[in-house]
């Protein structure tokens, strides 16, 4: 009896520490969203009152097609600084840009600058995903350019798309407070097994 006791206590202690850090490393990715988003909206709302476009200084976009493997996997999630300068921009750079091909026009591509052209009208980049055995169709331009990929945060994106799946919010939202219901009901039912113990052994009301 003692031994399953034990065996039960380790267990929930193993499955208490699991969902613990579970809860925190969700806790603390849904801050930095929350502080990037209030980030934006502030920056945003600054510009619109001066009457300017915003132009994020930094900026996260999740990979969705294999056309940057093996360097770049899809659901890796891509950290962007913003480039004032885009003549700085080199042959080798992996940017971020507004895509203005018919395959993909208005579409978030990422992909490596394969060339340069520099004219009168501005800056334009030849690119090609790593993966893609040609050149994009359309040249970059300058004023499309979101930014210059600094970091790659692998698979991130899986977390992004599962939570915003009704069943990946619902798993995140009710495993947590499910335990945090589970272990402040033990806590309860100990308590009051103890009061009990305690009334009988001194014959008194706490």
């Amino acid at each position: 009896m003692n031994t399953s006791k034990g065996t039960f206590q380790k267990i929930r202690q193993i499955l208490k520490m699991i969902i613990t850090v579970i809860s925190w490393t969700l806790f603390v990715i849904l801050v930095l969203i929350i502080a990037f988003l209030v980030y934006y909206l502030v920056s945003a709302n600054i510009y619109a009152a001066k009457g300017e476009k915003y132009e994020p200084k930094f900026s996260l976009y999740t990979i969705v097609s294999p056309s940057m493997e093996p360097q770049i996997k899809v659901y890796d999630v891509v950290l962007n600084i913003r480039v004032d300068d885009k003549s700085t921009i080199k042959k080798g750079d992996v940017i971020t840009f507004i895509s203005t091909s018919n395959i993909s026009n208005g579409m978030t591509v990422t992909h490596r600058v394969d060339n340069v052209i520099k004219g009168e009208n501005g800056v334009e980049f030849v690119t090609k995903g790593d993966n893609n055995l040609t050149q994009d169709t359309d040249t970059a331009k300058d004023y499309n350019v979101l930014g210059k990929v600094v970091l790659r945060i692998p698979q991130l994106g899986r977390l992004q798309f599962f939570i915003a799946s009704s069943g990946g919010w619902l798993i995140v939202v009710l495993i947590p407070a499910l335990f945090i219901i589970v272990n402040d009901t033990f806590k309860i039912i100990k308590l009051n097994i103890a009061k009990k113990k305690l009334r009988e052994t001194n014959g008194e009301d706490l």
